[in-house]
């Protein structure tokens, strides 16, 4: 609640609507109107108008003569975010070594033992919630604000589909123990294997995700 404080009324407006097109609940190709989200969000045009103009240069939605179209999320848009990840979250883990404290070690435990927690419960949002929180204690952690400031918005964009990865058999179970070996590797000040651990856990989620959605990440 702190955070929106500090925002404008259009930065809320934004990751209001920003939120439903990456976890779904606008659809690919569903229309909006202004005057249909100010009534949802029960705010003026302007912040709505702010917000749409971000949204069509995030690439998120598109002017179309009916109204904003969602594009949403394309097959090919996960691909390329899972090999930018596979190819810079490695090297987060490596500088996450680097500069760890132990503080820092501290909270990704804890953070570990909640996903730990919530996969005993089969209690799949808050497992998904708890994944991306350990990658997002890598990104703070890893002394590096261009890689943070990258990887981060990458990983929401995909919030969606990273549930399904997990709910793949056995998956979110193979996915905490990799998050563990990522972790010790960190502990033990041991670069190498932090960042080959991460390299593999980031091309496991990316075949699972697959496996899971193959057909439809396929269609245009």
């Amino acid at each position: 609640m702190q955070q929106h404080q500090m925002l404008s009324l259009a930065d809320q407006v934004f990751e209001v609507i920003e939120k439903d097109i990456l976890v779904g609940t606008y659809e690919k190709g569903e229309v909006l109107t202004e005057a249909r989200l100010c009534d949802q969000l029960r705010v003026s045009r302007t912040p709505v108008r702010e917000a749409i103009k971000r949204l069509c240069q995030e690439h998120l939605l598109e002017v179309t003569p009916k109204g904003m179209s969602v594009i949403g999320i394309s097959a090919e848009d996960i691909l390329d975010i899972y090999e930018i990840r596979y190819r810079l979250e490695g090297l987060a883990a490596r500088r996450a070594v680097e500069n760890i404290t132990p503080e820092a070690l501290k909270e990704m435990e804890e953070t570990l033992e909640l996903q730990q927690f919530y996969a005993s419960k089969q209690d799949l949002e808050s497992m998904k919630n708890m994944d991306s929180l350990f990658h997002q204690d890598i990104y703070r952690f890893c002394g590096s604000n261009p890689l943070k400031y990258t990887l981060e918005p990458l990983v929401m964009r995909i919030v969606k589909y990273r549930k399904a990865s997990l709910s793949v058999p056995d998956r979110a179970a193979r996915s905490l123990e990799e998050h563990w070996a990522i972790y010790n590797a960190i502990a033990d000040r041991d670069a190498d294997r932090a960042e080959q651990l991460m390299k593999n856990h980031i091309y496991a989620a990316s075949a699972s995700l697959l496996k899971e959605l193959g057909r439809e990440l396929r269609r245009d």
